[in-house]
């Protein structure tokens, strides 16, 4: 059952070691099927590089495992609110990655210092209120102050990204990293300016509709 989600979904998931946004077993990417609605996820403790296609676990909106023969990620109950109230949303990510997290631990949001901050995320990177993980309060908090970024910030906890599909939202989380870097650094050093809010949004719209071959 959706074999070539779920080589995307493991793909996606190996993608986060790569970039040293998790460590261990910490981390998780899911993806969303347009045509059932079930979700692909990555299964709970297993190690990436032990990892297989086969191992990622398909489940309904509700959380009811349709296939699978290991337990989905302790974080699916948030994935799956996410899911029930964007329907936009085909790919989540979730991550502790190092600088991101450093200004999750204040409850601090990424202020639009950089220019790629205004390309990838049209505006701050936006921080929600601690929640309980395991339930839905992580989902519920996401929605509710996410807006229209495509990354959150949890209060105490980490990095949460979101996108048109799985790929779209590891993009979003490797990115979200890589800006958090460096405004780390630049913050050492002193106070940078915020780039203009009207130059924020021409940048963006710039970026989505220039950028690229398509």
């Amino acid at each position: 059952m959706l074999e070539k989600l779920k080589e995307r979904v493991w793909k996606m998931n190996l993608m986060l070691p790569k970039n040293n946004l998790v460590t261990m077993t910490s981390g998780n990417v899911s993806g969303r099927d347009p045509e059932t609605g079930y979700v692909v996820i990555k299964p709970s403790g297993v190690l990436y590089d032990e990892m297989t296609p086969e191992d990622m676990v398909v489940v309904d909106l509700e959380g009811n495992i349709i296939e699978g023969r290991l337990k989905p990620s302790v974080d699916t109950a948030t994935h799956l609110y996410v899911y029930r109230h964007r329907s936009d949303v085909m790919g989540i990510v979730h991550t502790h990655s190092p600088y991101a997290t450093s200004f999750a631990a204040l409850g601090r949001p990424i202020p639009v210092y950089l220019t790629a901050i205004a390309d990838e995320f049209g505006g701050p990177i936006p921080v929600g209120p601690y929640a309980r993980i395991g339930e839905e309060e992580i989902g519920k908090a996401i929605v509710k102050y996410i807006g229209d970024s495509p990354a959150i910030l949890m209060k105490n906890h980490g990095v949460f990204t979101i996108g048109k599909s799985p790929e779209a939202a590891v993009k979003a989380a490797v990115m979200v990293e890589d800006v958090a870097k460096t405004v780390h650094l630049a913050l050492l050093l002193g106070q940078p300016d915020e780039i203009p809010e009207e130059e924020v949004k021409r940048a963006h719209e710039r970026y989505m509709t220039k950028y690229g071959q398509g």
